[in-house]
């Protein structure tokens, strides 16, 4: 019988986490312990470092389906690959967000072989940082509210507050509530939406803040309401920048762990890339590339919107410069952009496996489109066939797309062997890495170029919501911010059901908010939505607690 992802994890011997420190040239005194295999790193360990940046390589996917990509698992198996090569080399993740991991996708610490440890601590509490990221937003809420009770002196408007809390949970009776509807707090009773906290922009401002002062900055900025008269109102109108940054103090220190073969990791923020930008904090990225030669970092979901969040947002804040791209895929996820369906995928389809490349084709040319070295990885599967295997290899000869196989859910970094040899080849290589749009084009345009370049869309259709938020934006002079575009995640069109690569599809845009702390506008495409909701049979029906403390279920 095969074992569990938590069985394989829980079977692994941990290093102390300081002998995973001295491996990247740290001492006692740079990390903050949680326990025996997990730490924090002192801020200071980025910013006193001046060694040569190391390479970066970015790990992003094809649209994900059911089927599965493993995009974490092959970004863990590359970064152990690279050790087996003797690469001095560190890797940098996401931290799960409790919502998926008791709905429907699980944990995201990789899988089989090719995992982070410890896997139960990561995907549940880790450090705390969610609670922090959760605990500062929701101040924020409730002294907007203490605002209004207490006679609301810079005039908000309740029917005009953009702030919201969130909950590090999938919780779909929160999405629309009427809160303070009590006797006492009768007349500012007011509508309210909860998102999911790694949707909020607390999360995305710890991610892109690089220092105390940094970060102290861009909560000040970030936007909470207008004014009755239109006015805009910040966080440092409230008078609490300080006691927000007091909350994020030990979560803005990011997170050291291991892999299954002790490379190190720095695990550190978490927001969504359907809804926010996807990518892991800059300082975990920018503290590695100090420390390594090699980082292995990936971006959420695919192409058509971590990488892009990571290439035109990410990159551009943090002056980074990738030096190649993988774009994982798997011959069943192929086939099912293909046509098969689900019941049938694990049956050999060379006809639909073929034709579901075109998915994996749009995703290379956005890679393309930014200038970079790629390579197509495909994480193998036990059902895929020597013919299917061969049909995607020769698919790849044939349109010239460099191509490696990944087996690092069996075997760990020795079935990333091939993979690890092609990205060292290709980080050698010239890249001519920028941006999609300049940032000073309009806001409609950037739009424009992400839909049209990236989902291959033949229009974009904005909403008079839409249109009326832009002449805003243009007037308060944040039309100069870059884009970041919330969508499904399922298909490269806003409608989830449209696989594959859809044609003359419109792109439909409702709203756009600005997350000025972050730095960016969030566009809000189809029907996307900041806080999902349970499955009928969620995962969390199936975990339980031992009665000697070990965990089952997790995965």
């Amino acid at each position: 019988m095969n074992k569990t992802d938590l069985e394989i994890a829980q079977e692994t011997i941990i290093d102390p986490i300081f002998d995973i420190a001295k491996k990247i040239g740290l001492k006692e005194e740079d990390i903050e312990v949680y326990g025996k295999y997990k730490a924090k790193l002192s801020l200071d360990v980025y910013h006193r470092n001046v060694n040569v940046d190391g390479k970066l390589i970015l790990v992003t996917s094809i649209n994900p389906t059911k089927a599965g990509e493993g995009k974490s698992t092959t970004t863990i198996g590359l970064a152990d690959g690279l050790k087996h090569l003797g690469k001095n080399v560190i890797i940098t993740l996401r931290e799960p967000s409790l919502g998926p991991v008791f709905g429907l996708k699980g944990g995201a610490t990789g899988g089989g072989y090719a995992q982070v440890v410890p896997m139960e601590d990561i995907n549940l509490h880790f450090t705390g940082d969610m609670h922090a990221i959760t605990s500062a937003n929701n101040l924020i809420s409730a002294c907007i509210d203490n605002h209004l009770y207490q006679g609301n002196t810079l005039q908000i408007d309740p029917n005009n507050i953009v702030w919201k809390r969130c909950l590090d949970m999938n919780d779909r009776a929160l999405r629309n509530i009427t809160i303070s509807q009590d006797d006492v707090e009768k007349g500012i009773s007011r509508h309210e939406q909860f998102i999911i906290t790694v949707a909020s922009e607390v999360m995305a401002v710890l991610c892109l803040s690089v220092s105390y002062e940094d970060l102290k900055q861009r909560i000040a900025r970030m936007l909470v309401a207008y004014t009755k008269q239109g006015k805009p109102i910040y966080v440092e109108d409230l008078g609490i920048t300080g006691a927000v940054a007091m909350l994020l103090k030990d979560a803005l220190k990011p997170n050291l762990v291991q892999t299954l073969e002790h490379t190190p990791a720095i695990v550190h923020g978490g927001p969504f890339a359907n809804i926010a930008h996807g990518c892991n904090s800059l300082l975990a990225t920018k503290t590695a590339l100090k420390l390594a030669n090699y980082v292995v970092t990936e971006a959420g979901f695919g192409a058509d919107l971590g990488a892009e969040k990571f290439l035109d947002i990410k990159c551009r804040v943090g002056e980074l410069t990738p030096s190649c791209v993988v774009i994982v895929a798997t011959i069943r996820a192929l086939k099912l952009h293909g046509g098969v369906s689900y019941e049938y995928i694990n049956e050999e389809n060379i006809d639909a496996l073929i034709k579901g490349c075109m998915n994996l084709q749009k995703h290379i040319e956005t890679i393309q489109s930014f200038g970079l070295p790629y390579v197509v990885a495909l994480n193998i599967f036990v059902s895929d066939t020597e013919c299917e295997l061969k049909a995607l290899q020769e698919w790849c000869e044939q349109h010239q797309h460099p191509f490696a196989l990944s087996n690092v859910w069996e075997k760990g970094g020795e079935g990333a062997l091939d993979l690890a040899k092609t990205v060292v080849s290709l980080c050698n290589q010239p890249s001519n890495f920028q941006p999609l749009y300049a940032l000073d084009s309009s806001t409609e345009d950037k739009i424009k170029i992400i839909a049209t370049t990236v989902y291959g869309a033949k229009q974009v259709h904005f909403s008079e919501k839409a249109l009326k938020q832009m002449e805003l934006y243009k007037k308060f002079k944040w039309d100069s911010l870059p884009i970041c575009i919330a969508k499904t995640p399922m298909s490269l069109s806003d409608n989830p059901k449209l696989i594959g690569v859809p044609n003359d599809i419109t792109i439909t845009v409702r709203e756009i908010q600005p997350n000025l702390g972050a730095g960016f506008l969030v566009v809000y495409t189809g029907q996307v939505l900041t806080m999902p909701g349970l499955p009928k049979i969620p995962a969390a029906m199936d975990m339980e607690l031992e009665n000697d403390g070990s965990l089952k279920g997790l995965f």
